[in-house]
């Protein structure tokens, strides 16, 4: 039995970065060898096992061979007989293809360590295309690695388009998508993720109403970047470079969807996108089963981010309809998250990712003053029901009014 660390954990040690977790391949040995050894199974499509002390991950060697479509259209098969090399040709990437031995010795039968010297995210072997996921996953990497200089190579690149084209990619179910994108989301580089998809082709697949943004016009005086996919692309990237969560970031990514649904005539206006936006929104989250927390940021962002770029414009009256439409005063925190998603589309505009955005410290300001509101013991006096609220209501506009005088364009 020999036992070889694999995968993400070479690659991001040989990169020097840090290494967060550790899996490991088992040559030589059948699932009974582990678990008299005190290995706890816990794979169910294959035998996968955790080690009796450190919980790390220990697979047989495997191999894996296409029988239907989908990531799930695989059959199988491990054995003592199953080389380290044969499992390693199975992964997807070379720099992902890479093990070492209990000595630290290297093991690279398919050139990862070039590749990770050159920068370049190549795919192991054509059975690369037999698994949809994967044009996922090298987005995903590329995205992750795009700031160490990274890139997707071309004829893997090629590879992916081949499957963007074939009908591969409509076997790819909801939840997966979701996971990848996730994570994608997080990455330093996100936005990385999407126009690689959509340089292959899968952006108009997996995400049809991102792809259909390219090439809409915006006024130039607005968006000096002109194009509508561009400058959602900017603005997730600014999003990423402030630290901003995954959820805003979803919010940032989706809150100009209704630009697609604009008549070609009426461009480069697109009066009425915010609300067109929503029920898209809604639709691409119930598509891929996004969380609930995302749709209704991402919904709030999309209806209301022209209100918000307008805030010292706007009357106190209308300030309050803001707040009480986005629950700002019982949800001070997703308030807080639309305020940054409405800055990084401000900001996410060529030439302009470092302009002042103080709309945001104007609501924040607003939205205390009309929370420390409150109505004495004489002011509740024969009050009942709705009236209360109408009278809390009423203060709250005289606190607003006080704060929030309009000012001129």
């Amino acid at each position: 039995m020999q036992v070889y660390l694999v995968g993400g954990a070479v690659r991001d040690r040989l990169l020097g970065r840090p290494v967060t977790e550790r899996d490991w391949v088992v040559v030589g040995a059948r699932p009974e060898d582990l678990e008299r050894q005190g290995y706890v199974p816990v794979g169910r499509e294959f035998p996968v096992f955790l080690h009796p002390e450190t919980h790390e991950e220990y697979a047989l060697a495997r191999l894996e061979r296409k029988t239907a479509p989908g990531y799930r259209g695989f059959v199988t098969e491990f054995s003592p007989a199953v080389t380290l090399e044969e499992d390693l040709r199975r992964r997807d990437l070379t720099v992902n293809a890479m093990a070492e031995n209990l000595g630290g010795e290297i093991i690279d039968p398919y050139g990862g360590r070039r590749d990770l010297e050159a920068r370049l995210l190549r795919h192991v072997s054509t059975a690369f295309v037999e698994d949809p996921v994967r044009v996922l996953r090298v987005a995903r990497f590329a995205a992750r690695y795009a700031a160490l200089g990274f890139r997707v190579a071309e004829e893997t690149l090629e590879l992916m388009r081949r499957m963007s084209e074939s009908g591969e990619l409509d076997a790819l179910v909801p939840e997966r998508v979701w996971q990848e994108t996730e994570r994608a989301l997080a990455e330093s580089r996100p936005e990385i993720f999407f126009e690689t998809l959509r340089a292959c082709g899968a952006l108009a697949v997996i995400f049809p109403e991102l792809a259909a943004l390219y090439g809409v016009p915006q006024p130039a005086t607005w968006h000096p970047e002109i194009d509508t996919g561009v400058h959602v692309m900017l603005a997730l990237r600014w999003a990423a470079d402030a630290g901003l969560a995954t959820a805003v970031r979803f919010a940032v990514l989706t809150h100009d969807l209704g630009k697609a649904r604009t008549p070609p005539e009426q461009w480069p206006s697109h009066h009425g996108h915010e609300e067109a936006g929503v029920p898209m929104i809604a639709a691409l989250c119930a598509r891929l089963r996004i969380p609930t927390a995302y749709r209704d940021l991402a919904g709030l962002t999309a209806r209301y981010h022209a209100q918000v770029h307008r805030a010292q414009q706007l009357r106190p009256g209308t300030i309050l309809k803001l707040l009480e439409a986005t629950d700002a005063f019982r949800r001070p925190d997703r308030f807080d998250e639309l305020l940054a998603a409405c800055e990084a589309d401000a900001c996410g505009r060529a030439g302009l990712a470092g302009q002042p955005y103080p709309q945001a410290d104007y609501l924040r300001r607003a939205r205390a003053a009309g929370a420390a509101v409150t109505l004495t013991s004489a002011e509740r006096q024969g009050l009942a029901g709705p009236a209360v609220g109408e009278r809390m209501r009423a203060k709250r506009l005289e606190a607003l009014q006080s704060l929030c005088a309009p000012q001129a364009d």
